[in-house]
């Protein structure tokens, strides 16, 4: 098939490599606010430099203020589309995409990449079969060795937003529950620019699942000894750790323990891999086969009506309900 191609940062530029070499691809066409790294991106993996809606697909990895106009092109146009979280900054702009995909049913995809890690999904298949138990309790965690640009912190939403987004999608997916409530807090322990934002640059919170099941969560944009990302699912029978493996940025502190013994993960980019090339080939399949979304844009309407009461609960000092946060 032929598949368009906008935006080429960093993460655009890695689908562009996945892209090219990808056996459904027949011609990929590229296209970037600058057209230097486009035609250089475009070089390096043998794309066409042109209009990525020209395409029987299309990918948009541009800057998040972009998003829901470039999908609702794309639905107009009836094209399929995947998409780089978030649909948009906020609920009422997410709900209108929504509302156009489902009008035009035109396939949406939205890159929670996550769902196609294989820890995650190993622990959500346990889940299921009974291997866990009745489950009691989880906890999350992410936390990047180093915090983006200060001129990016004022876009970002927040670190509820923007980075806790995948934790509240993901525990959606593993579940299969969604979240009632919300009590979230935060701290600026680093730059003054996060302050400066209205941000925090460390977070905590305590979330509650419509079951029942307590679920604590944290995060940092400080975390020196790598990038590190976990779940746990602890239940009547087994808890499983997602992300537990040998390069877990972790120090044990016991006598005689050498794990975790390999190179902690640098970045979100290495530890999610694998991952970011199996959600583009889910999203091929679906284009090729007609199959449903994988990560839909009603699921992306539902993880960023969490992220909202987070960080309305955040600013407020209080618990909130997810349905506070009108869609």
């Amino acid at each position: 098939m032929r598949v368009g191609l906008l935006g080429l940062g960093r993460i655009g530029a890695f689908h562009a490599t996945t892209l090219a070499a990808h056996p459904e691809v027949g011609e990929l066409i590229v296209s970037d606010a600058d057209e230097v790294r486009a035609k250089e991106v475009a070089g390096r993996v043998g794309a066409l430099v042109g209009d990525a809606f020209r395409a029987d697909a299309v990918i948009v990895a541009t800057p998040t203020s972009t998003h829901a106009e470039l999908i609702l092109r794309a639905c107009e146009a009836g094209i399929p589309v995947f998409c780089e979280k978030p649909v948009a900054p906020g609920i009422e702009e997410t709900a209108r995409v929504v509302e156009a995909a489902d009008r035009g049913g035109t396939l949406v995809h939205i890159g929670f990449q996550r769902r196609f890690d294989a820890g995650y999904a190993a622990a959500r298949r346990a889940l299921k079969n009974g291997e866990v138990g009745d489950l009691h309790r989880v906890h999350m965690l992410t936390a990047d060795p180093r915090p983006p640009a200060a001129d990016y912190i004022p876009l970002s939403g927040g670190i509820y937003r923007d980075c806790h987004i995948h934790d509240f999608d993901i525990l959606r997916w593993v579940t299969g529950r969604e979240v009632e409530s919300v009590y979230a807090t935060g701290a600026n322990r680093g730059a003054a620019f996060f302050a400066e934002a209205g941000d925090v640059d460390t977070s905590a919170a305590l979330l509650t699942l419509d079951d029942g099941t307590l679920v604590t969560m944290q995060g940092s944009r400080y975390n020196g000894a790598g990038y590190d990302v976990r779940m746990e699912l602890a239940g009547t029978r087994r808890t499983f750790a997602v992300g537990l493996d040998e390069r877990v940025p972790l120090t044990s502190a016991e006598p005689g323990v050498a794990f975790p013994g390999g190179e902690p993960w640098p970045d979100f980019g290495a530890r999610f891999e694998a991952a970011y090339v199996d959600e583009i080939d889910a999203f091929l399949a679906c284009v090729r086969d007609g199959g449903p979304s994988l990560c839909s844009v009603h699921d992306a309407l539902a993880a960023l009506r969490v992220a909202e009461a987070a960080e309305l609960s955040r600013r407020d000092g209080r618990p909130v309900r997810v349905a506070e946060v009108a869609a």
